[in-house]
Parts: C-alpha cells; structure tokens; sequence
C-alpha cells in the first residue's frame, strides 16, 4: 500500500506562504476553522473543510469513508455539516483518528481573519455570499499582501 500526504482545498483558498512546516506530524487529518479556541484538539472548534491536510493510512481511509457515507444519512447535508455532526461520534475515538484544528492566526479565513501578516500562510474567502463577492474579496486581499510585501 502506498501512501502519502495531501491538501485538499476548495478554490477560493490563498496560499501567502508554505503552510506544511505548520501541520502537526501526529495528525490523520487536519482542517481548518471559522473559528479555533485555542486548542488544536478540541472537537469543540468549529472547523472550515475547505482546507484540510490528510495523512493517507488505514484511519483516515475509514474517516473519510464513514464520513461521506455520514453526509448520505443526514439528508445529504454539506460534507462541513455533515462533519460536525459526526466528530464527536465515539466510533471515530474507537478507530483511534487522530484530528487536528489549525489555528485561523497561521490558517485565516473572511470568517475568523488572521491579524498578523507576518504569521498567516493561507487566507480563505469564507463567510462570503456569492461568485463575484469572493473574486472582488479576493482582489482586496491581494492587493493587501503586495502591499505588505512592497514595504521593507
């Protein structure tokens, strides 16, 4: 069986600098939040999937599998939602799953920005309502990371 690392990310996610020194080394599967507490563990964050590193093995196999088999059950609910219902599910503690929350100062989003440019590595055009919104929030948010750039 071969394995391997992999993001999986939505298309309205900008990469400011490379987030993979950043990832825990002990996680299956790693995402993003619209909101984090602080406490990369706790199953109490309110996870954004639109970006996530997965470790490919055995238990994130059969995390992903029960969790898209999840979102059919509940009424075909978004794979977020569906995620949030289940991440809390004692199957998934049983099977050993190792999840992780990444902290919105290194992994911001439109929801919970990061305020220090200094630290943030992707930005994601979350909590935004429409195509053209996103495309107008992500030209802002260009031109203020060249504009951080531009200064010595």
């Amino acid at each position: 069986m071969s394995w391997w690392l992999g993001v999986v990310m939505d298309t309205d996610i900008t990469w400011l600098r490379n987030p993979f020194e950043l990832f825990y080394k002990d996680a299956d599967f790693q995402t993003s939040c619209d909101d984090f507490n602080g406490n990369s563990t706790d199953l109490n964050n309110r996870p954004n999937s639109g970006f996530s590193y997965v470790r490919s093995n055995e238990r994130s196999i059969w995390f992903y599998k029960f969790w898209f088999s999840s979102s059919k059950i509940y009424g075909r609910m978004h794979d977020q939602n569906a995620f949030n219902k289940i991440k809390m599910q004692p199957n998934i503690s049983t099977m050993n799953v190792k999840i992780r929350f990444l902290d919105t100062k290194y992994f911001g989003g439109f929801c919970h920005p990061s305020k220090d440019f200094n630290k943030v590595r992707t930005m994601h055009v979350n909590c935004c309502k429409g195509l053209q919104n996103k495309v107008n929030d992500l030209k802002i948010l260009l031109d203020d990371w060249r504009n951080y750039m531009a200064f010595p």
